[in-house]
């Protein structure tokens, strides 16, 4: 029999194992590191991942998982905790699967990938090499494996650096199981794309998107973007007009005036009716071009000691302000694009922006509510701060377009409350095309991002 301390040694020992269970597996050594104290064992809200052999949020929905540096798990909204059991390919479960022939001639069951419930794989470190083991796609790292992930819960993979290499098993795996596989540059913008016939998940999710071009939900989306803008808008004016009230009262003034006619215009925008979002595109473009025009007067009244700005010029801008505006809207475009095509989205059937060929009408919708919290601001606070900005030959030189780069992408990856949470604008960007996704298939309300100012 054991006595008290005895007893307590016992617990204690469990108490160890268990913590170097739950640990993080190191990118660099492949090792399991266990959490060393008790104090930075999460207390709450945290539980090991035996799939994955990670600590993860207990409610992983919505969110982006970073592992290590370089590799991270993005989880869609809709992502259900607590996993659901394999079942048949009958109807009568919740994950389909099939069966093929292994290396021996027998069948094997083969798990299809969801990407309805299934997570995001994103890799951007140089030098790692993607292979396959078994059931598992492996991380490999200077030749020694380091993270393996179980291609059931995997439903596609991001490759968004250069130096990363694979091997054919894998890429074969990845088509056989309805895994996507996407090469996205630096900035977010997607090259290069592999997918699959399995892929069942991404095709409903276009039909859906196609079909609601001609009802409510096109309408509602299209409604929801003039709103969102128009709000965003006004807060940005808000969060520069707060640092005029005390510096320059006769400025302060003119933004002022504007706020209760922007939020006019975005409550008109709320009670457009109609049964397509092509009866009401009009109407609804009308609000959102009255509404830019108010805006970008107000932000000529705040650059207007810094920049010489008469107005938005979108294309051949041979103007500072302007110029700086345009490049950073690339930027932005490129990760909004990148999101898209991760959700599952065809980018060229748009709503709100009318189809041209070439022309990606759903990247430009989904772009309206982030333009004043990730450009504009940038673009303004770096007028106002008086940082250098030199034109060659029409263009901004590349000085200025590193430095005016450099702030955008830092802009992308600074935190935001979003949903009661803190997550990087990056990360917004991508669940609110998920949440489009959710949107179309009848699942949940769309709400646009609206930043604090």
């Amino acid at each position: 029999m054991l006595t008290n301390v005895e007893s307590q040694k016992s617990a204690l020992a469990e108490c160890t194992l268990a913590q170097k269970v739950i640990g993080q597996w190191n990118l660099l050594t492949g090792e399991l590191e266990p959490f060393p104290t008790a104090e930075e064992v999460p207390e709450s809200g945290w539980l090991f991942d035996p799939d994955f052999g990670l600590v993860l949020p207990e409610d992983v929905a919505g969110q982006q998982v970073i592992v290590d540096e370089g590799l991270s798990l993005a989880f869609p909204i809709s992502y259900n905790a607590i996993r659901k059991p394999p079942v048949r390919s009958d109807g009568t479960g919740s994950r389909s699967f099939e069966y093929r022939l292994d290396s021996n001639g027998n069948n094997r069951q083969l798990y299809v990938a969801q990407a309805e419930d299934a997570a995001q794989l994103i890799l951007s470190g140089f030098g790692m090499y993607l292979g396959k083991k078994s059931e598992r796609l492996q991380v490999k790292l200077g030749g020694k494996a380091v993270y393996e992930f179980p291609f059931f819960r995997i439903s596609e993979v991001v490759v968004a650096s250069r130096g990363i290499s694979m091997s054919s098993d894998l890429v074969k795996e990845f088509c056989e199981r309805g895994i996507r596989l996407s090469f996205v540059e630096a900035s977010g913008r997607p090259y290069a794309m592999l997918s699959s016939p399995v892929l069942t998940a991404t095709v409903e999710s276009r039909r859906e998107q196609l079909l609601a071009y001609n009802d409510q939900r096109g309408l509602e989306f299209g409604r929801l973007i003039v709103r969102g803008k128009i709000r965003n808008q006004r807060h940005l004016l808000q969060y520069f007009g707060k640092y005029l009230k005390q510096s320059d009262a006769e400025r302060f003034a003119v933004i002022s005036a504007l706020m209760p006619r922007l939020r006019a215009l975005e409550l008109q925008a709320k009670r457009v009716e109609g049964t397509s979002v092509n009866q009401k595109r009009a109407e609804l473009m009308g609000l959102e071009g009255v509404a830019g025009r108010l805006y970008w007067q107000g932000v000529r009244t705040i650059v207007e000691s810094k920049a010489e700005f008469m107005g938005r010029v979108h294309q051949g801008a041979a103007d500072a302000f302007n110029s700086l505006l345009n490049y950073g809207y690339g930027i932005l475009y490129a990760n909004v694009w990148g999101a898209v095509v991760n959700a599952g989205l065809e980018p060229f059937a748009g709503y709100l922006h009318v189809d041209r060929p070439g022309k990606p009408s759903l990247v430009l919708d989904l772009v309206e509510e982030f333009r004043q919290p990730v450009v504009d601001r940038t673009v303004i606070a770096f007028t106002n701060l008086g940082q250098p900005i030199a034109i060659d030959n029409g263009m901004l030189d590349e000085v200025t377009r590193k430095a005016i780069g450099q702030k955008i992408l830092e802009r992308l990856d600074s935190h935001e409350s979003f949903r009661g949470k803190q997550y990087q604008i990056r990360s917004i960007i991508q669940m609110q095309a998920r949440s489009l996704v959710s949107f179309l298939r009848g699942k949940c309300a769309y709400k646009p991002f609206s930043f604090r100012w």
